[in-house]
């Protein structure tokens, strides 16, 4: 598995740096119907609400345009789909929107940061209780996802680095599965596995991504040509992710049911994961996040981490290689190579009701 995610990463960059204008120049174009992929994930669970309910047809037709969110069952598969331009947008974090369609040379917009993992992402030793057991340990996690990244900071918050341990590339779907065997010691992993994995026998949580709150994002991007020519695709977003914001913002049971379910779990477990899920259910809270100074500091560290491991395309120089734009005229990176644009537009207009 370890070789095969990277020369996966590696060859998606090479693959789209050559396609990336490609795809770009088909979408950019006015069109009327658009694509949105999703995966199951505590965060993520409004989208399908949203459409199974209508409330995306409804915010659609108000800008007279059709939307459809479909469910890809694999999260690094959607990313990828969304670009090679199967998709006109696609829910990610942070980190994978740099490191692959942004690494990709495919130019992406974080229309909405819906939410940071607050909890939701953790370290478990099995057997020990500080995070300081972990040194010469295997740590089975995926490799060079937004795991990889919070046993980084974890290591760096005691003085510690990747030298001290050896990680051990797990897909997320045998994360659970790898906890039972013995020599299997410490993971990483997030919601709800980390929930799963937290109620067997000797597992002991050293280390959560609430200890570095706003670093690991959770957004819905669009393609910047396609969001350049077709702005009413970001409105009728936003409008219709609000509206179900809303809804879970007074604790509307029926709209948490559909949710939990959807996910594969009850109403319980859905609350539990939501309660270290740090929700920006006021669009003004989003409006706060996307302006803030805290952002790209975050994509600084984000953007080192990437560099540092390999993951910010080939060639790539230095941790600036691929420029970021943030509100307010904030830059990261090479700003002749901005590839990922993080923007409050609209988000500002739901919070101030011009959608």
């Amino acid at each position: 598995m370890k070789p095969f995610f990277k020369s996966t990463s590696k060859l998606l960059v090479a693959a789209t740096l050559v396609m990336g204008l490609g795809a770009s120049s088909l979408m950019a174009e006015v069109k009327n119907k658009f694509t949105v992929s999703w995966t199951i994930y505590v965060g993520w669970m409004p989208w399908d609400y949203a459409q199974q309910k209508g409330i995306v047809d409804k915010w659609a037709k108000k800008y007279g345009i059709e939307i459809e969110l479909v469910q890809v069952n694999d999260y690094i598969e959607s990313i990828n789909q969304y670009t090679n331009g199967k998709f006109d947008g696609c829910l990610m974090t942070n980190m994978d929107a740099l490191t692959i369609p942004a690494a990709g040379g495919v130019d992406s917009t974080a229309v909405i940061m819906g939410d940071f993992s607050n909890g939701n992402d953790g370290i478990i030793l099995k057997g020990k209780k500080s995070l300081a057991d972990i040194k010469g340990q295997n740590v089975n996690l995926v490799e060079l996802s937004v795991s990889h990244y919070l046993l980084a900071r974890g290591l760096e918050s005691i003085g510690m680095s990747e030298r001290d341990v050896k990680v051990v590339n797990t897909s997320d779907a045998d994360i659970v599965a790898a906890y039972s065997s013995a020599d299997v010691t410490s993971l990483v992993t997030w919601n709800p596995q980390l929930s799963e994995i937290m109620s067997k026998k000797d597992a002991n949580l050293v280390f959560d991504s609430s200890k570095i709150p706003g670093e690991i994002i959770d957004m819905l991007v669009v393609n910047s040509e396609t969001l350049k020519d077709n702005p009413k695709l970001a409105k009728a977003l936003t409008g219709a992710w609000f509206e179900v914001m809303a809804l879970m913002k007074k604790g509307d049971t029926k709209a948490l049911t559909f949710m939990a379910e959807a996910s594969g779990t009850d109403l319980a477990g859905y609350k539990s994961q939501l309660n270290s899920t740090k929700m920006f259910y006021d669009a003004s809270e989003a409006v706060e996040f996307a302006d803030s100074d805290a952002l790209p500091n975050t994509m600084k560290k984000v953007s080192e981490f990437s560099f540092e491991h390999g993951i910010l395309g080939e060639g790539a120089p230095n941790a600036e290689f691929i420029g970021m734009e943030f509100p307010n005229g904030k830059t990261f990176g090479d700003p002749s190579n901005i590839k990922l644009r993080f923007t409050d537009t609209y988000v500002k207009m739901a919070a101030e009701g011009k959608l």
